[in-house]
Formats: structure tokens, C-alpha cells, sequence
């Protein structure tokens, strides 16, 4: 995958093909169209984008992901934590939190998470 971010259109539409793949262009057409309120003409634009940022191929009319949710939102955080917050994690973190509570057990979920990935 090119390193290229997604606007989030293209990540709502990328979304809608992860939930239906494979599908036919005419498929996504009215998927988009119930979703977005699209026009087929936006649709193809917008399929075209993912297409040239090496998320999906589209061959004899059927559309494919090429890479999996997982994997463009760890892509996606980063990118936005690196932008946002000089890449600093904890920063990301006192902005997101600041002035929320979280229950205990999302503080404890939150801690084994951190346990898991500490080298």
C-alpha cells in the first residue's frame, strides 16, 4: 500500500466495501447511494481514489479490498498521532481523555493492553 491517507469519505466508502466484498460496481453505486446520497459519477471518483492509493482493485466490474481494516487503521492512527501530536502517544492520550472519566474496567483493559506491547 502506497503511504497515503485516507479523507474520510474515502475511509466511510472503503468501510462499505469491507462490509459487502466482493461486489459489483452497480453494487457499490447503490450501497453509496443509500448511504451518501452519492450519484454514480461520485461513487466512480471516489472508487478511482482508493484505487490509485493501492486500497482496492476493481477488475471486470467486481471491487475488492486490498488490505484489511486492521491494517489501515494502525496505518491511519499513526499517521494522525505523528501529525497531531508529534507522535507522542501520551499526548494523544491527555487530549483525548481530558476532562472524560473512564469506568474501571476500561482502565483495566487499558493497562493488560499496555502490559501486552511493553518491550
Amino acid at each position: 500500500m502506497e503511504k497515503s491517507s485516507l479523507g474520510i469519505m474515502e475511509y466511510h466508502l472503503l468501510s462499505l466495501i469491507w462490509e459487502n466484498e466482493p461486489l459489483t460496481s452497480m453494487q457499490l453505486v447503490q450501497l453509496c447511494g443509500e448511504a451518501f446520497d452519492w450519484k454514480k459519477s461520485t461513487t466512480y471518483t471516489m472508487l478511482k481514489r482508493l484505487q490509485q492509493k493501492g486500497f482496492v482493485h476493481s477488475e471486470r466490474t467486481v471491487v475488492t479490498s486490498l488490505i484489511d481494516r486492521d491494517s489501515v487503521q494502525s496505518s491511519e492512527s499513526e499517521t494522525f498521532v505523528a501529525n497531531t501530536f508529534s507522535g507522542s502517544l501520551p499526548g494523544f492520550l491527555t487530549a483525548f481523555f481530558n476532562g472524560k472519566t473512564i469506568s474501571d474496567e476500561e482502565a483495566e483493559e487499558l493497562k493488560k493492553l499496555i502490559d501486552s506491547y511493553r518491550g
